[in-house]
């Protein structure tokens, strides 16, 4: 669970690898991994899409192999995490408030929190290159639209605050994507302990290396673009990077002015004032 560009792929692949494929032989690993760890909300973000036709058929394909018969309007990705087979890994982007309140006693969570200014700019990347986002304003409006909580997924830093009040409770596990990029091995280890998988650390380091952000953009970028090519800005892609732009901690730094940086910073500080948070590696005072 995360809120998007938060890392939210790179977890779904590594948590779903840590706990079916750590010796990396599973015969569904060649499958798209929202195919593999249901994305619950893209039932949603396929409507809006209408045209990423080959990515649904496979979806509808795989469905039809798990649970033969049903009905795929009924929603493919919700009757695919129904039908999952153990152990069962989904992926959202939706807030605690948005799920069952009871979540927390029937499952484990994990939860990756960004700087909000790195998030700023992934977002606003992918909010022009996916046409059902269709963002084609200035970066300095999707800014205020950030610090208004006017983003699709609602505001980022009261997502942030549901995860984190709850950092405590044994099924949650609070992580951050700073910490991920600067110690994978010792954040693999929390994982391994908070999941229960048991892997040694050959099989970590192998989930470490099949994970890396090279080896994602290689297999995940050739999905997406092949799967979503009429729903992707093609143009944007060329010129800037696509789903996998960069993957990199503090590069808000080469494209936020002073003031945008300001106003992020301001809206941060007034949003988790005595909660105890702190956002990693921000150049800031939050």
């Amino acid at each position: 669970m995360t809120y998007p560009k938060c890392g939210t792929t790179w977890m779904q692949e590594i948590v779903w690898t840590m706990r079916n494929n750590p010796d990396l032989k599973h015969p569904m690993a060649r499958l798209p991994v929202n195919a593999r760890c249901p994305f619950i909300d893209m039932d949603m973000l396929l409507e809006l899409g209408q045209s990423a036709n080959e990515f649904r058929a496979l979806l509808e394909a795989h469905l039809q192999k798990l649970a033969p018969g049903v009905e795929p309007q009924e929603g493919i990705v919700m009757q695919l995490a129904e039908v999952a087979p153990d152990p069962r890994t989904m992926k959202t982007h939706l807030p605690p408030s948005l799920l069952t309140p009871d979540l927390l006693d029937t499952a484990k969570v994990v939860y990756v929190a960004r700087n909000p200014k790195d998030v700023c700019m992934s977002y606003y990347h992918h909010s022009r290159i996916f046409n059902a986002h269709g963002f084609v304003g200035s970066f300095n409006q999707f800014v205020q639209f950030l610090i208004d909580d006017d983003l699709l997924y609602g505001p980022y830093l009261e997502h942030v605050r549901e995860a984190w009040v709850k950092r405590e409770h044994p099924n949650m596990l609070f992580l951050f994507y700073e910490d991920l990029k600067t110690d994978i091995m010792g954040q693999l280890h929390k994982l391994n302990n908070f999941l229960g998988t048991s892997l040694t650390q050959h099989q970590l380091q192998q989930v470490a290396d099949y994970t890396s952000f090279p080896e994602m953009r290689k297999r995940e970028e050739r999905n997406i673009i092949k799967d979503f090519s009429e729903e992707i800005n093609m143009e944007l892609v060329k010129k800037h990077g696509g789903f996998f732009r960069k993957g990199e901690v503090g590069n808000w730094k080469e494209h936020l002015t002073s003031t945008q940086e300001a106003k992020i910073d301001l809206w941060t500080m007034k949003n988790i004032l005595n909660l105890g948070l702190k956002f990693k590696y921000s150049g800031s005072k939050v």
